[in-house]
């Protein structure tokens, strides 16, 4: 069963994060990849710059200053930090990059609300399928090759939708995006332990599923339109336990 793994910013604090990884690609050997976000890293080296950080819609808004910037935090530093820290475990990691063999083709989204900020339109997974049949976990940075502008370049791309993508792409059994909170709550912070796309669509229209999470919600009902058969949304412990967050359906009728 291939699985997908979107491991964001703040759950890379969490300690047991390695240790779980470790025992997920044991569990399910050269069948895991792992996409990560690092919008905190990001945000903390534009504020240290004297940049304000913009969102719209949980996606950052990207100038074409930021890109380099982009590729030193995500490529160069969290990517390997991630990647170092497996390795400490005993996981045979590698880090790479959506630019690396135009791994995450993107188009810019809008160019006068999001600037350089793309979305994921064309995977060529051919060097993860790669590197799992070598016995290596792929660890990716979703920092996307620019396909719109006809000479390359780079696209900041949300590590939600790159994560969809990729799963779709390596037609993935499990897509499991891991945040620092166990899973979707509803509007009395109770967390659902299952939703259906409609419903979700009401969470974010309502405002109750904002910024990040809405961001989440919507990748996932990509992946799921996209053929993966299922999307999950928790916290570190989810990644050893398949009851616990948030599961993403199709189906309608599907809210607890």
């Amino acid at each position: 069963m291939t699985r997908v793994v979107k491991i964001g910013g703040r759950a890379q604090a969490d300690p047991r994060l390695a240790a779980s990884i470790h025992a997920a690609w044991k569990e399910t050997p050269n069948a895991l990849c792992i996409v990560h976000g690092g919008g905190d890293e990001i945000t903390a080296m534009q504020t240290a710059l004297g940049i304000k950080p913009v969102f719209i819609g949980g996606r950052r808004v990207t100038s074409q200053a930021d890109l380099e910037l982009l590729r030193m935090v995500l490529s160069g530093g969290v990517n390997k930090k991630l990647v170092n820290s497996l390795i400490t475990e005993g996981v045979s990691a590698v880090g790479i990059s959506g630019e690396d063999s135009a791994l995450i083709g993107a188009e810019i989204i809008d160019s006068a609300k999001l600037g350089f900020a793309g979305k994921p339109v064309r995977i060529a997974p051919a060097i993860i399928r790669a590197l799992l049949s070598a016995g290596f976990l792929p660890v990716i940075s979703p920092v996307g090759y620019d396909l719109s502008s006809g000479t390359g370049g780079t696209l900041n791309v949300n590590g939600d939708d790159a994560a969809a993508a990729i799963a779709i792409a390596l037609e993935a059994q499990e897509l499991l995006l891991v945040a620092d909170v166990q899973g979707v709550e509803d509007e009395s912070g109770i967390v659902l332990s299952s939703i259906h796309v409609d419903f979700a669509r009401d969470l974010i229209v309502q405002g109750v599923a904002a910024g990040g999470m809405a961001a989440k919600l919507e990748s996932a009902e990509a992946a799921l339109r996209g053929g993966v058969a299922r999307v999950r949304i928790c916290d570190v412990a989810g990644l050893a336990d398949s009851e616990r967050g948030t599961v993403i359906t199709q189906a309608e009728g599907v809210v607890s």
